[in-house]
């Protein structure tokens, strides 16, 4: 949901690895086959269909399996473009609704589990950049009720979010349709690194931009 995509946030950084495939293959090659390993951004899924009444949904609903969150983020190595993203499906919380309004909302991402295709990157991330052991995850918490419309597609929430025991507030459009288990939420909303305390790596061979994009699809089911 709205910077509920910030619960999944992230910071692209780049993998040694990374520098020296593209001495062996070529900084345009290896650009290339990065990008064509970026994953796609979250949409709704096809199967998804407009909202019903909105008093209907009331109650509490709960992250399910299939939702995700990471980041998308640019870097220019040795002069090439690469958009780099990394993606958990380790993500949980809960959305509560009364009247048709989110009165409360609370998600969780576990930022150790967010994974690119290059484990070095994903070890400086984790380490340098995130330093997961002392802050293991992310969240974004609901601070303004939003009300859901039926047959429309997005809703705007505000909350809370804190990456590395720092909060924002946060604010962003969202995508929601109905799904034949509950309901799902897209969007990506855009972060800069600084306001979180984290710093865009630069290690010569590769240039990480100030800012990114925090992406999400979270799949939601009636509690119980």
């Amino acid at each position: 949901m709205r910077r509920v995509a910030k619960v999944a946030i992230g910071v692209g950084v780049a993998a040694v690895i990374g520098g020296t495939a593209a001495v062996v293959w070529g900084p345009g090659l290896y650009a290339d086959w990065a990008n064509r390993a970026a994953a796609d951004a979250p949409t709704l899924d096809e199967t998804g269909g407009p909202l019903p009444d909105a008093a209907s949904l009331d109650g509490v609903w709960v992250v399910a399996d299939g939702s995700f969150a990471g980041y998308r983020v640019h870097e220019v190595l040795r002069g090439e473009d690469v958009m780099v993203t990394g993606r958990t499906e380790e993500v949980t919380g809960s959305v509560t609704l009364d009247g048709g309004t989110i009165t409360d909302a609370s998600v969780v991402v576990d930022v150790e589990s967010i994974a690119t295709d290059e484990p070095p990157r994903d070890a400086y991330f984790r380490g340098t950049v995130m330093e997961v052991g002392t802050y293991p995850t992310a969240t974004f918490e609901l601070t303004e009720p939003a009300t859901l419309t039926a047959d429309e597609t997005e809703v705007e929430l505000t909350g809370d979010l804190t990456i590395r025991d720092v909060t924002r507030e946060a604010t962003v459009m969202a995508e929601v349709a109905a799904t034949d288990a509950g309901a799902q939420v897209v969007g990506s909303v855009p972060v800069t690194f600084s306001d979180f305390g984290v710093q865009a790596p630069s290690l010569g061979f590769v240039t990480v931009d100030g800012e990114g994009s925090v992406e999400f699809s979270l799949h939601l089911e009636r509690e119980g």
